[in-house]
């Protein structure tokens, strides 16, 4: 019961003062945007996104939130459930176009919680969370070899309306992972008949091309938007394919940032959620909506990194190492939330957020309490967004692509491996990475860039960090509550005493 509920039936109220409707909820992830990359979170940017500077002019910016993983399936996962995927049976890695469902049935997610409450939900954009592709003689798909064998007529199992929403529209995985086609709620729209390649060949309607897919989930968006009134509040979930690859802009937008295609992506990226914004304003809801904008990870190599260095541009910003990293430039992320009338615009926040507490804000927002096996990983920063004072958040699990472990707590950062836990130097399993100390201490309030390994100064912090970790693994949640079962067993050979 929301506390205005409360209010009313103790003092006898009845219908003399409507309660405030509910808010609209906005969700916008961006797919591999750096840190770096928006002048709202680093000035020093080299980009042009003033669409996202004014959102942030009119919002609070977070300068310490954290994606669940530095790839991207896991963090989907925990923003959608406010549970580690490390958790469920995704240990490390991404899921690919023909994967299962990764969602457990049964579980709360941010969409069946606020369908509980009276919200139209909707996904537009990128699922990445697997869904099931029935096969033509029966079965379902499991990855690319059974991409020719799966009967794309027949309806998709177990894909984003079976997790709580009411429809869909988007694509399966990553725009470099097949099938190349669009999917309607639980429907391929049109069978893929040829073969396409970006990066990865596999089929593809004769139609779709990489190139329109960030335009068309804009417009899909806005018309979404144009339908809605301001009686039945709504989440609208979209998960953009872009920035990552293929780094396609538009020809309108090629060139434009003087830096390389990556930063004209960016550029367009931050135009379409301009367009989203745009709608939310001309249909009126704005006033009512709560808009979060985020990425899922942090700025990929393959952007071209170097080349944008030499002219001036950090996509990581000050932040060590990149996507796939459990360095801050893997999962340290740009993240805005503006909301009329409850944050303060203008505003920004140092607070230690992970975006699973997408799934505690919601709940705290409707008046709900999450049952014991929902949202363990999540806490609601709704105090934060309306400037109320907010003890510090419980410690924070970061992963890495290959599934190393850190943890944060304050200023302190414990990584349990000696390494990147991805793809910059020094790379897992390296000569290099075997004459390092098994595991890195870092004090971030002075290091940000992580260049000082503190683990022999500071046994105490270790150990008392090291502890934290091993009861949030074998308890299966690291908020209050009973205990629940992980999916699987956690690696504890990469939790294991330090050895300096």
């Amino acid at each position: 019961m929301t506390p205005l509920a409360i209010l009313v039936l103790a003092c006898g109220v009845v219908g003399d003062a409507p309660a405030r409707p509910s808010p609209n909820i906005v969700y916008i992830l961006a797919d591999d945007l750096g840190y770096g990359d928006l002048r709202a979170i680093c000035p020093g940017s080299k980009l042009a996104t003033p669409r996202l500077d004014r959102l942030a002019e009119q919002g609070m910016v977070f300068t310490d939130a954290h994606s669940g993983s530095a790839v991207c399936s896991p963090t989907r996962y925990g923003i959608l459930t406010g549970r580690y995927s490390w958790r469920s049976k995704l240990k490390s890695g991404v899921l690919g176009g023909y994967s299962r469902r990764l969602i457990e049935p049964g579980r709360l997610t941010v969409p069946s919680l606020l369908k509980q409450h009276g919200y139209r939900t909707v996904a537009i954009g990128k699922w990445h969370l697997g869904m099931d592709w029935p096969l033509k003689a029966g079965g379902f798909a499991t990855d690319y070899p059974d991409a020719w064998k799966v009967d794309y007529s027949v309806p998709i199992v177990n894909g984003p309306m079976s997790v709580g929403f009411d429809s869909y529209f988007g694509i399966s995985a990553s725009l470099d992972m097949p099938p190349y086609v669009y999917i309607k709620n639980d429907q391929s729209l049109g069978l893929p008949t040829v073969e396409k390649t970006w990066i990865r060949k596999g089929p593809a309607h004769e139609d779709f091309e990489a190139i329109d897919v960030l335009p068309r989930l804009t417009r899909e968006a806005i018309a979404f938007l144009d339908q809605q009134t301001k009686t039945t509040p709504f989440f609208l979930y979209m998960p953009l394919a872009a920035p990552h690859t293929p780094i396609l802009p538009t020809d309108s937008w090629r060139g434009k940032s003087g830096i390389n295609d990556y930063g004209d992506f960016v550029m367009q990226v931050d135009a379409a959620i301009g367009e989203v914004l745009d709608a939310l304003e001309r249909t009126g809801l704005a006033e009512n909506t709560l808009v979060i904008v985020t990425s899922d990870n942090g700025c990929a190599p393959v952007a071209k990194i170097d080349e944008m260095i030499a002219k001036g541009h950090y996509p990581s910003g000050p932040l060590r190492g990149h996507k796939a990293d459990i360095f801050e430039g893997g999962h340290r992320v740009p993240m805005i939330v503006r909301w009329p009338g409850h944050v303060k615009p203008g505003t920004r926040s140092d607070r230690l957020v992970g975006l699973m507490d997408l799934m505690a804000t919601c709940a705290e927002i409707v008046g709900a309490k999450l049952p014991d096996g929902a949202g363990e990983d999540s806490v609601s920063i709704l105090p934060t967004l309306r400037g109320q004072d907010q003890p510090p958040r419980l410690p924070l699990v970061h992963h890495s692509a290959n599934g190393s472990f850190a943890i944060r707590q304050g200023p302190w950062k414990l990584a349990f491996c000696p390494d990147s836990g991805g793809w910059s130097i020094p790379r897992p399993g390296t000569e290099e990475a075997r004459k390092l100390p098994d595991r890195q201490l870092y004090n971030l309030s002075d290091d940000l860039a992580e260049t000082k390994n503190l683990l022999a100064q500071y046994p105490d912090v270790v150990a008392r960090l090291t502890k934290t970790m091993q009861t949030y693994a074998t308890s299966g949640r690291s908020t209050t509550g009973e205990p629940q079962k992980n999916e699987g067993p956690i690696n504890f050979q990469r939790l294991k005493p330090a050895n300096p």
